[in-house]
């Protein structure tokens, strides 16, 4: 698989813009990834490949690659797959708690093959990561990464624990988007390059990806998404367009989300929209992507890299625009 097939546009603006440094370093994580899902033994191994071939972003691996720089090297190669291979286990037991039954346009693992060998798979994907760096004897980027895995299990506890309750705050919600979405960003950043700087941007942009999918999930479409319109509300995931729309009409607050069903999401996901809450939270998504640009200025990088990262920022609002 090409760097420019696993990251749809615009992101691959950022490798358009690049050296050639970063479409070769990108290709050999294609690479490394296809040889860590595979030798697994036949179920492990077609689902962990079933999942790396639905591609997806790579804006985690992109990050480690970009703030490493060019004279990363192996190191930089190394963290970037072990970050991905995190996000992809995610992904692959997020599902299974969901019980969805597409992700990226495809059955997932768990509608496909199970919750069992979903789980299994998942677990494989994540043990990956960390015999990845711990195998190079970094310990630094394994604090770095089981820090942020951490993070992920207590952000998705936390939205377990908020399902269907329509009175959470905004700061609940941040928070937990902070865990589950941001940190990850975070993390990918500093596995790169060690700095509070990076630390700051990866957790502004994180955040504004995170608000944007929420937006997507209720602006549609489903071709686009790759999931039903609405799926967040079915799953009882409230997340700040429902919140900024209860505010603007309190009547909201009265739908019972247990009760909902596709028709039913549907015609919520108009509600929401009428409010005006989709524009609001984009506008505060832009805000967190100009912050997190700014702290790249005080981060001492060379004009490409403070370039290429801040197209980053930018690919992530203009994904979901």
């Amino acid at each position: 698989m090409s760097p420019r097939s696993a990251v749809p546009p615009p992101v691959t603006a950022v490798l358009d813009a690049s050296s050639r440094w970063l479409p070769a370093r990108l290709g050999e994580v294609e690479d490394r990834l296809r040889g860590v899902v595979s030798g697994h033994g036949e179920p492990l191994g077609e689902d962990a490949m079933a999942t790396l071939s639905a591609g997806g972003k790579r804006l985690r691996p992109m990050l480690v690659l970009l703030c490493a720089g060019a004279d990363g090297g192996a190191a930089s190669v190394r963290a970037a797959t072990a970050v991905e291979l995190v996000h992809m286990a995610t992904l692959v037991h997020d599902d299974v708690l969901d019980e969805a039954p597409l992700r990226r346009g495809r059955p997932t693992v768990a509608a496909s093959s199970g919750r069992e060998r979903a789980v299994a798979t998942g677990d494989l994907l994540l043990s990956r990561a960390f015999a990845l760096l711990a195998d190079a004897g970094d310990r630094r980027a394994v604090e770095l990464l089981a820090e942020a895995s951490v993070a992920l299990a207590r952000g998705e506890l936390a939205q377990r624990h908020d399902a269907f309750d329509l009175e959470i705050s905004e700061r609940r919600y941040l928070e937990r988007c902070r865990l589950k979405t941001a940190t990850l960003f975070e993390c990918a950043c500093l596995l790169g390059h060690d700095d509070e700087h990076l630390r700051a941007f990866g957790a502004e942009v994180g955040l504004a990806f995170q608000l944007l999918d929420d937006v997507l999930d209720v602006a549609g479409p489903p071709e686009r998404t790759g999931k039903a319109r609405g799926t967040d509300l079915l799953d009882g995931t409230v997340t700040l367009p429902l919140i900024e729309a209860a505010a603007a009409d309190p009547g909201i607050r009265d739908v019972d989300l247990h009760a909902l069903g596709a028709g039913g999401a549907e015609d919520l996901c108009d509600r929401i929209a009428a409010t005006g809450a989709l524009d609001r939270v984009r506008a505060r998504a832009l805000e967190m992507v100009a912050t997190g640009k700014r702290r790249l200025d005080s981060a001492g990088f060379a004009s490409e890299q403070r370039q290429l990262l801040g197209l980053v920022a930018d690919g992530v609002v203009q994904r979901y625009s």
